[in-house]
C-alpha cells in the first residue's frame, strides 16, 4: 500500500551545500532540504503517532521530518530522491506488527525441561553440593 502525500504539505528548499571535505570551491548548488510537518499533515492519527514514536534521526523532537538530498547534480533528481526517502519512512511507520498470542508449552517441551532439571540436580549431587543450593 503506497501512501499518497499532498505536495502542498511538504516544503522543499534548494540550498547551496558545501562539497566533500569542506572546500569552499565545491559548492553543490542542486542540494535539497525537504521538510514535512507530521502534526500538520493529513495522515491518519494512528500513523502520525507511530511516526512520532519512530526512532529516526530525520525526525526532530517537535515532529518535523527533515530530509537532505545532494547526491545528484540535478535538483529534480535530488527532489525525487528526497520524496522517495520520505515515502520509505512512511512505509516503515505504517507497518503494524501482527499481535502475538501467548502459547502454552507443549507436553514434550515440559518433559524435556523437567528432565534437564533432574539431570542438573544429579550432577550437583555427584559433585558433593546440594541439589538445590540457592545461596
Amino acid at each position: 500500500m503506497r501512501l499518497i502525500i499532498d505536495e502542498s504539505e511538504v516544503t522543499v528548499t534548494a540550498v547551496r551545500s558545501q562539497g566533500a571535505g569542506g572546500q569552499n570551491v565545491n559548492k553543490v548548488s542542486s542540494a535539497i532540504h525537504l521538510r514535512f510537518d507530521i502534526a500538520a499533515s493529513s495522515l491518519p492519527e494512528a500513523l502520525k503517532q507511530r511516526m512520532l514514536e519512530l526512532a529516526d534521526a530525520r525526525i526532530t523532537r517537535n515532529g518535523v521530518v527533515v530530509i537532505k538530498a545532494q547526491n545528484h547534480r540535478s535538483q529534480d533528481l535530488n527532489r525525487m530522491e528526497a520524496f522517495s526517502r520520505l515515502h520509505e519512512l512512511l512505509e516503515l511507520a505504517s507497518h503494524e506488527p501482527k499481535p502475538r498470542h501467548a502459547t502454552r508449552p507443549t507436553r514434550s517441551s515440559q518433559l524435556q525441561r523437567l528432565d534437564t532439571k533432574r539431570l542438573r540436580g544429579n550432577v550437583k549431587a555427584l559433585r558433593g553440593g546440594k541439589a538445590h543450593d540457592f545461596d
